[in-house]
């Protein structure tokens, strides 16, 4: 079963997961921590990538993870260098949001035939920076504007064109070290107009922000620089989670 097909079903059988992002300039010693907590508690994705990491960290990366018995590791790449064959897949994630043709088209011919090589799962990805309060990484990267996060319609019809365009995942993103996470009428605006797979990150600091992601439309909620200072965090998100999915009422 491809990795799409896998993260589909369980959005069939309305069950909410976590994404445990991984920067490789972050790895180390933490990682097998979250991994064992990440494991213990059912989490079975994981996103390898950043803004700067090179080839080689990130191959070193998912090595280490698939020795501790990670699945379904797959890259969320800041630049087309970051791509490494031992994962199991990659979100082939054009920039949706801004109009940069390089983040919407240009790095993807460069990768394209690499991926394709080297059978990596591409899942076409429609990636879209959402105004967080200050300027992130992603953002100041892609030389492109966030959409704004007072404008659920503007999101909705983007969402909905990227969809059209055959894009089957769409992840919402405020960035790292966003000040505030996406707003949740913007992610019910999202999941109101798409069947897309949908994940949300950035600026979720609690267990309650996760909650309110699930409960406005997103399938799966994207953590990474938070777990990495506060392992307890990873673990509030974990009982969250399964508490959620174990309700036998849920709002979508």
């Amino acid at each position: 079963m491809s990795v799409f097909q896998y993260l589909q079903n369980k959005k069939n059988n309305l069950n909410k997961g976590i994404a445990v992002l991984i920067d490789p300039d972050q790895h180390g010693k933490k990682t097998k921590e979250i991994f064992s907590i990440a494991n213990a508690n059912g989490i079975d994705l994981f996103l390898i990538g950043g803004s700067l990491v090179s080839d080689g960290i990130t191959k070193d990366c998912i090595r280490d993870l698939k020795s501790f018995g990670a699945k379904n590791i797959v890259i969320f790449p800041g630049h087309e260098m970051q791509i490494s064959e031992n994962a199991d897949a990659i979100l082939f994630m054009s920039l949706i949001s801004g109009r940069n043709p390089d983040f919407l088209i240009g790095k993807h011919v460069t990768a394209a035939p690499w991926i394709k090589k080297h059978n990596i799962e591409p899942i076409p990805t429609g990636y879209m920076l959402i105004e967080s309060g200050k300027l992130t990484s992603a953002v100041y990267m892609s030389g492109t504007m966030p959409l704004p996060n007072d404008k659920p319609d503007i999101a909705a019809a983007t969402a909905l064109a990227g969809e059209m365009l055959g894009l089957k995942l769409m992840y919402l993103d405020a960035g790292s070290g966003a000040q505030t996470p996406v707003p949740q009428k913007l992610i019910h605006a999202v999941s109101n107009v798409v069947n897309s797979l949908i994940f949300v990150g950035g600026g979720i600091k609690c267990s309650k922000d996760a909650e309110n992601a699930w409960e406005s439309g997103a399938d799966y909620i994207v953590v990474g620089n938070g777990i990495f200072n506060d392992l307890e965090l990873l673990q509030d998100l974990c009982n969250t989670m399964n508490t959620y999915n174990n309700t036998s009422i849920k709002i979508t």
